[in-house]
């Protein structure tokens, strides 16, 4: 399964539409997110992915925490497991 590195910077449509193309190809992705900043644009992103695969299918969420190694540390991130809502 792919994943998906958001940090606080990152531009919401384009992550939407990264988000809207694995989805498309593979049918689920992984979303990462350290820090506020980077969770609120990951969710938003993911918001406005749905919007994009409209009229395709719709997308379920699920939030957990995961470990990351973050330059040589280990940090606690947001994961958001994003898939095609089945029927």
């Amino acid at each position: 399964m792919e994943t998906l590195k958001v940090s606080s910077k990152s531009v919401t449509n384009s992550v939407a539409g990264a988000i809207a193309g694995v989805i498309r190809d593979e049918g689920q992705v992984e979303i990462q997110a350290v820090g506020a900043g980077a969770t609120n644009q990951a969710v938003k992103s993911i918001a406005v992915a749905r919007s994009y695969l409209n009229e395709e299918c719709d997308i379920v969420c699920v939030p957990s925490f995961t470990n990351v190694e973050i330059n040589g540390e280990e940090r606690t991130a947001m994961s958001f497991l994003v898939e095609k809502a089945t029927k």
